[in-house]
């Protein structure tokens, strides 16, 4: 069993290998992990091509939905994207904020920063900032955001509950988050769970869709719907690196299922927090 810190350098080390990777490598494997498949297509990722804002150098291919297609961002609004990437998430919503809002950026990898800040500035974008920082830990002040959006990232950290305070901690009072992420319904193969390649590759690290839910209400948000699901498919090609014959076959015949999903929820207002001498 790795631990937080050892599971964390594993990803640092991934996606610092998957910033200097091409798109096509990254759409035909598990986000980018490198276990590139004969069947090439889109195993996560849907397609960004028409939403307004979208850049091309942006895209490396590594997300499992639309986030913010679903993030209801208004003009002026304060945007933060966990798990930034190239950029391609913030350009999309920088398009929905407009130039009187903001969008920061926050991502583990240098080298994801550095490809997100060239873009920025080819863009000529001066209101999208970029920051290298552990989304367990946001390097924001609280009450900053409008809107937090995020696109596959939280499944690859260790401790999501972490991530859902540090959220709620940033949002502003009524504020909302859209994120799409990996969860599961029932268990992984443990070969899967423990494959350093599909961790990286969205899979592994993803929990229990009840659970994933559960984190989000216990962590006082309110409003809680899901916005869209889809279920993954893993070509057996891949599968085959971790499951012999027999596994493979158990494996799709159970009732274990991957699945995409894009969660809303909403920090309550001010209004509905508890006041001195309102409360019982």
């Amino acid at each position: 069993m790795k631990t937080d810190d050892e599971v964390k350098e594993l990803v640092r080390q991934k996606y610092s290998e998957i910033a200097l990777q091409d798109k096509s490598t990254n759409e035909s494997s598990c986000c980018g992990s490198g276990c590139c498949s004969e069947e090439v297509y889109n195993i996560m990722n849907d397609d960004y091509s028409n939403l307004e804002g979208y850049n091309p150098d942006a895209d490396l291919g590594l997300g499992c939905g639309l986030p913010t297609q679903f993030a209801q961002i208004k003009k002026g609004d304060v945007v933060v994207d966990l798990g930034s990437g190239a950029g391609n998430d913030c350009f999309v919503a920088r398009a929905e904020t407009g130039e009187d809002g903001k969008v920061i950026g926050i991502d583990f990898t240098e080298a994801m920063i550095n490809k997100a800040r060239e873009n920025a500035e080819k863009l000529g974008f001066h209101n999208v900032e970029f920051r290298q920082g552990d989304i367990e830990k946001m390097p924001v002040s609280a009450s900053t955001a409008d809107v937090i959006v995020s696109n596959c990232v939280l499944n690859l950290v260790p401790n999501k509950d972490n991530v859902f305070k540090e959220i709620y901690r940033v949002l502003k009072p009524g504020g909302h988050f859209s994120i799409s992420d990996i969860v599961l319904v029932g268990d992984l193969p443990s070969q899967l769970q423990n494959a350093a390649e599909m961790y990286a590759g969205c899979v592994s690290g993803a929990i229990q869709k009840g659970n994933y839910l559960d984190l989000i209400k216990n962590n006082g948000f309110e409003n809680i719907m899901i916005q869209k699901e889809k279920a993954i498919t893993i070509p057996d090609d891949i599968l085959a690196n971790y499951l012999n014959p027999e596994e493979l076959l158990a494996y799709k015949a159970g009732n274990t299922g991957i699945f995409s999903i894009s969660v809303f929820a909403q920090k309550p207002s001010e209004e509905a927090c508890c006041k001195p001498g309102c409360c019982s």
